[in-house]
C-alpha cells in the first residue's frame, strides 16, 4: 500500500487532484483510515491512474474519462466510444471482442425471446397458478404487463423446445443461463413452475431473470440467472430502467423485487432493488449516476437492520446523501413484534402513509444514534454508559467538525449529560485512535522490507540480506525516478536475486531510452509471477524523507555482499570487520 504522497509521486498526479478523484469516485483509495483520514492506494491502482492521466491529456472530461475506463480492455469498443463521445453520441457497453460481442448479443436476444415466451404463457391457460399468486399479492394485470412478468411452465424443457425452434442452439441457451445440461447429456429449462421477473438493464435489454417459487412447490424461494456474459449480478439494479426517469428527488432501495413492483404500482416510481441485499461498491457508483440522495428501506426485522448497517458501511465512500426509512413496528394478536416489509406496509396503510414515512426518513447519522438508543436502556446508569461508549465511537468517526458537534449534542441530550463533556470525550477518543494509527504506521515503517521469502519457489532468495537491499533499490527507483543518476555504477550482475536483477536492468534500460519507468509500464516485460512479486515489493513501506541516503546504504550492502560472493570477503580484513559491525547493528534493509 502507498500513502497518498507516495502514490502521487508514482502516478505523477497531484495530491489535490487525487483527493478530487476520490470525492467523485473516479479513483477511490483502497483504504481510508476512518480516524486519521489517511488514504492508502494499492500498487494495482497505478494502472488506472496512468489511464486517467492519458485520457485527461487527450482533453476528455472527467465524465468521459470514467466512461472510457469502463471499456478500456476492448479496443474496438474504445475506438467506437472515442469517436461517439467526440460526436456527442451515446454508445452502449460491449463485450471484449467480436466473438464476445456476438455471444452477448445472442444471449440478450435469447433472454428477450424467453421473456416473451414467459409473458405469453402467463396470459394463457398454463399461467393460471401464477396469475392467482399475483392476484393474492395484489399485483394488477397492468403492473404485470409493465414489468413484463411471466410464468415458467412446469415441464422440463418447454422453453428449450420453444427457443430451439426459433434457431437457438442448446449451447446458446446454456450460455444465456436459460437452460442447464443434465447428467445424462440432455438439456432442460433452468426455471420451472415459477413467477418470472425479467431483469431489464438501463438500455432496455433483458439481461436475465429473477424468479419466485410458487406456493406448494419445493426448491429455492428465489432463483436468479447465473453469472453470464449478459447477467452481472454485481452491476444490475432491478427497475432502474424505470426509476432513472423519476421526477422524485431521490431513489429508494428496498430488499425484494416484489417490494419494488408493489411500490411502483402505488405510485413510487423511484424504487429499486439489487439482486438480494448484497449491495456492492459498483452498485453504489451506478446509483450515484442517477441520484444524489438514496433512501434505504429494508425490512424492520433483525436481518433487515443488519443489512442496513452493512449497506451503510459500503455507501460511506459513495458520492451520495444516504437516508434510512425505518418502517414502524408491527405486532401480532399476542403483541409480539412481526416482520414488516414495504410490500406489507403499503398494502395495509396505503401510499399516503408510506409517503409520510419517506418524507420523515432519517439521515444515516441520526439512524445510527436512534439504533443505539433502541439497543440500550437509558433509564439505568449501566445502559446510559453503554450507550455513551458506542455513541462516542460513532460520533468520533465523523470527519466533519460540524457534524461531530451536531450529532454529539444530540447524543449528549439523549443521555442527559452536557454537550461539552461529550465533546471532550469524542476528542480524547479521536486523539487516542490517531495515536494508535500513527504507532501502527511507525511499526510498519520500522519493519525490514521483505522479511519473508517470495511465495513463488522459483523466485526464492539465496542471500536474504542482499535481496532486501536490492528490493530497496528497485522500490526507490520506482518511487523517485530522480535517483537514477546515483545507481550508474551499480550493475545488475551485482544482484543476488535473478528476478530483482531482471527488474533493475529493465528499469535502467527504460530510463536510458527515455521511456516510462512507472510500475504499470513494466507489465509487458515481466511474467505474471514476476509482476506479482514486484507489486508485493512495492507494498512494503519505504521512508522517502532520506531517500538518497537510503539508496546509498542499499548500494553499499549489495556491493559488499557481491564481493563476499566473489571471494573477497575472506581475504579483506577491513571488509570483514565492516560486515561484522553491520550485522551487529542488525540493519534489515
Amino acid at each position: 500500500m502507498f500513502k497518498i504522497g507516495e502514490f502521487s509521486k508514482l502516478s505523477r498526479i497531484s495530491i489535490r487532484m487525487l483527493r478530487h478523484y476520490d470525492e467523485i469516485g473516479l479513483l477511490v483509495p483502497e483504504e481510508t483510515d476512518p480516524w486519521t483520514g489517511y488514504r492508502r492506494y494499492a500498487a494495482a491502482q497505478l494502472m488506472t491512474a496512468n489511464r486517467i492521466t492519458a485520457l485527461r491529456g487527450l482533453g476528455f472530461s472527467l465524465a468521459e474519462t470514467a466512461a472510457l475506463l469502463a471499456c478500456w480492455e476492448d479496443r474496438t469498443a474504445m475506438e467506437t466510444r472515442l469517436l461517439a463521445q467526440r460526436a456527442g453520441l451515446e454508445v452502449p457497453d460491449t463485450g471484449a471482442d467480436d466473438a464476445g460481442r456476438k455471444k452477448r448479443a445472442r444471449a440478450l436476444a435469447a433472454n428477450r425471446d424467453a421473456a416473451r415466451f414467459y409473458h405469453d404463457y402467463l396470459k394463457g391457460p398454463g399461467g393460471a397458478r401464477v396469475r392467482d399468486y399475483l392476484a393474492q399479492r395484489q399485483v394488477a394485470p397492468r403492473t404485470a404487463t409493465r414489468f413484463g412478468l411471466g410464468a415458467a411452465p412446469e415441464q422440463w424443457d418447454a422453453l428449450t423446445r420453444a427457443l430451439t425452434a426459433k434457431g437457438y442452439s442448446k449451447m446458446e441457451l446454456i450460455d444465456a443461463g436459460l437452460a442447464v445440461a443434465g447428467k445424462n447429456g440432455g438439456v432442460y429449462d433452468k426455471f420451472r413452475a415459477r413467477l418470472m421477473l425479467p431483469v431489464i438493464d438501463v438500455r432496455g435489454e433483458v439481461a436475465g431473470f429473477t424468479s419466485r417459487i410458487l406456493p406448494g412447490e419445493e426448491g429455492a424461494k428465489y432463483l436468479n440467472t447465473p453469472e453470464t456474459i449478459a447477467f452481472k449480478k454485481g452491476r444490475l439494479i432491478y427497475a432502474l430502467n424505470f426509476a432513472k426517469s423519476t421526477k422524485r428527488p431521490n431513489l429508494v432501495l428496498v430488499e425484494g423485487n416484489i417490494d419494488v413492483i408493489t411500490l411502483h404500482q402505488a405510485g413510487f416510481d423511484n424504487v429499486v432493488a439489487t439482486m438480494g441485499t448484497a449491495l456492492t461498491e459498483e452498485h453504489a457508483r451506478i446509483l450515484a449516476r442517477y441520484t444524489k440522495e438514496l433512501v434505504l428501506c429494508y425490512d424492520n426485522d433483525t436481518a433487515g437492520k443488519q443489512s442496513t448497517d452493512r449497506v451503510l458501511n459500503i455507501l460511506k465512500n459513495a458520492n451520495l446523501n444516504v437516508r434510512v426509512l425505518q418502517l414502524p413496528n408491527a405486532y401480532d394478536a399476542e403483541g409480539k413484534p412481526v416482520k414488516q416489509d414495504p410490500d406489507d406496509f403499503v398494502k395495509k396503510f396505503g401510499p399516503a402513509a408510506f409517503e409520510k414515512c419517506l418524507n420523515g426518513s432519517a439521515g444515516q447519522n441520526d439512524y445510527r444514534l436512534e439504533t443505539l438508543q433502541q439497543k440500550h436502556s437509558l433509564a439505568d446508569e449501566e445502559g446510559r454508559m453503554a450507550f455513551l461508549r458506542e455513541a462516542v465511537e460513532t460520533v468520533a468517526a465523523l470527519q466533519s467538525p460540524i457534524e461531530r458537534e451536531i450529532y454529539g449534542n444530540k447524543a449528549a441530550a439523549a443521555a442527559g449529560i452536557s454537550a461539552g463533556a461529550f465533546a471532550q470525550e469524542v476528542e480524547r477518543f479521536r486523539k487516542n485512535r490517531a495515536w494508535q494509527a500513527r504507532k501502527k504506521q511507525a511499526r510498519r515503517e520500522l519493519t525490514p522490507a521483505a522479511q519473508l521469502q517470495p511465495r513463488e519457489r522459483e523466485l526464492r532468495y539465496e542471500n536474504l540480506r542482499s535481496a532486501r537491499a536490492e528490493e530497496g533499490v528497485v522500490r526507490l527507483l520506482l518511487l523517485e525516478p530522480d535517483l537514477f543518476p546515483q545507481v550508474e555504477g551499480l550493475g545488475p550482475e551485482q544482484f543476488s536475486a535473478p528476478v530483482l536483477a531482471k527488474i533493475y536492468a529493465l528499469l535502467c534500460q527504460r530510463h536510458r531510452e527515455g521511456r516510462s519507468t512507472q510500475l504499470a509500464a513494466l507489465a509487458g516485460a515481466l511474467s505474471p509471477e514476476e509482476m506479482s512479486h514486484l507489486v508485493s515489493v512495492m507494498d512494503q513501506p519505504e521512508a522517502l524523507a532520506h531517500s538518497a541516503q537510503a539508496l546509498r546504504d542499499y548500494i553499499e550492502i549489495i556491493e559488499t555482499e557481491a564481493l563476499k560472493r566473489g571471494g573477497a570477503g575472506a581475504s579483506d580484513p577491513l571488509l570483514a570487520a565492516r560486515e561484522k559491525f553491520r550485522e551487529r547493528k542488525a540493519y534489515g534493509g
